[in-house]
This record gives structure tokens, sequence and C-alpha cells, in this order.
């Protein structure tokens, strides 16, 4: 059994307004996942204490890390990491389509490839933005050549984030065209509202997976740690890796 969560960690201020890096470490740290999709990470950034919070959470985990700054301002950073123990490699990293309003948060998608035993794992983690329109943009990007489209995503496959969108919303829609929602394939039905944090009601943080990957458990924990450690709560689901029969293979490569 694998667990990968997901977790829009709000540059580490909680809501209670104190910056503690640490408690969003010990958060992850407790749910003992193999590898963490993290969104909203300030690196160097003065209003945050010039911390690398990439560099921290990552130290304090034990674990290896790819961050990509969706957004940099001369030497400060923001943007979102992928963090495991587990052999991994980096597969891409890139901004996704900006919409032209002025003022909008640039947004990116990072794609690493992580070996599970005989399995290679492709996990993308990617944060959307706001604005409707901007949102199918960018989700059409993830669902093309460039990503879930791309050649090179073969076999098992997570796409996970923030995307500010909700189950039966048009970027819902796009991305279940060529993979399934974790919550839909889930055999039981955990609690999975992830905003706001405090009281949770909408879930806009989300696990998408393609059929290689069995989804055993999906759940967003609510605990007092989590009600204060950011705005969102962390999205967790434990999977195995399908093993494909012969029909399952000749079905693929036809």
């Amino acid at each position: 059994m694998t667990r990968i969560l997901t977790y829009n960690v709000h540059r580490c201020v909680g809501v209670d307004r104190r910056l503690d890096v640490g408690r969003i470490a010990d958060v992850v740290a407790a749910l003992e996942p193999d590898i963490v999709a993290l969104q909203e990470l300030d690196v160097g950034r003065a209003r945050t204490g010039g911390v690398d919070q990439a560099h921290e959470i990552a130290r304090r985990l034990e674990m290896a890390f790819h961050f990509h700054p969706a957004m940099s301002v001369e030497e400060e950073l923001y943007g979102d990491a992928i963090l495991t123990r587990l052999p991994e490699r980096l597969v891409r990293a890139d901004a996704l389509p900006p919409y032209p309003i002025r003022g909008l948060e640039p947004r990116g998608a990072l794609w690493i490839e992580v070996d599970l035993g005989e399995d290679r794992l492709q996990v993308i983690n990617t944060h959307l933005g706001l604005v409707p329109q901007e949102q199918r943009r960018q989700a059409r990007a993830l669902a093309g050549r460039d990503w879930v489209g791309d050649h090179r995503r073969v076999g098992p496959t997570v796409l996970l984030g923030d995307f500010n969108a909700v189950a039966g919303s048009a970027v819902h829609r796009i991305l279940t065209a060529d993979l399934a929602d974790a919550r839909r394939v889930a055999p039981a039905r955990a609690p999975t509202p992830t905003f706001p944090s405090t009281f949770p009601l909408v879930q806009i943080d989300h696990v998408f997976v393609s059929p290689e990957v069995e989804v055993r458990a999906l759940f967003a924990p609510y605990t007092q740690a989590t009600r204060k450690a950011s705005d969102h709560l962390p999205l967790v689901m434990d999977f195995e890796v399908r093993r494909q029969g012969p029909a399952d293979a000749a079905a693929a490569a036809s």
C-alpha cells in the first residue's frame, strides 16, 4: 500500500495567523505519507521571513523534493512542490497558460516519476487559478499533450492538487475525461471536503487517477492540528498499483 497526499499549506500561515513551518511538517508527518504534493509555498520571501519552506519541510520529513516556482519576483519565489523518500526523477516543471486579466497569479504544474518497486508512478501536482475561464484553459492544458496526454505519461498516474473547482464543474469534467476522480472510485465514502479547514464545506482539492491506480481509501483528516495549520485540510489517498493481465495489456496496446 502507498499513501499520497495533497495539501495547500497557505504559505505555512494557519487560520490563527501564525506562521509555523514546523506545524505543517508535523501535520504531514503524522499522516505518514510516501509522497507529498504541496501548494502555496514561499521560498525566500520577505513576508514569511525569507525561509525556503519547500526545503525546510522536506528536511524535517527527511524527504527529497522538487519545487516549481509558479511566481517569481527577483529572488522571491512562490509555488508548489512534491516530496518523497522513494526513488524519483523530475519529468517536467512548467507554467500553465495564463488568462489575459491584469493581476492574476501565475499558475504552474510539476511532474515527477516515482519508483514503486517494479512500477513507475507518474505524479503531477498543480494549483489552478480562481477565474472560471482561466481554470478551464489550465485544465485543458493539463489534459493535453504537455501533461496527461504526453507520450511519456505511461502507466499508473496520479494528478492532484488544489483545483479551486468542485466536482461537476467544467474543470472536473475536463480532467475526468481521461482520469477518474479518486473519490468516485474509492471503496468507501469518507468525508472529503477540504475548504475552509475550520468548517469544511466544499472539496476543491482533488486526486485524479488512471485505471492502473486502485484506490483503497480517500479522506480529509479533520483534527485539531489540521483545522489550524492551514486554511485547507490535507486530502489523503491510499492506493495500490493494479497489475495488468493479458487482456488489459492487449486493450491498452490496441
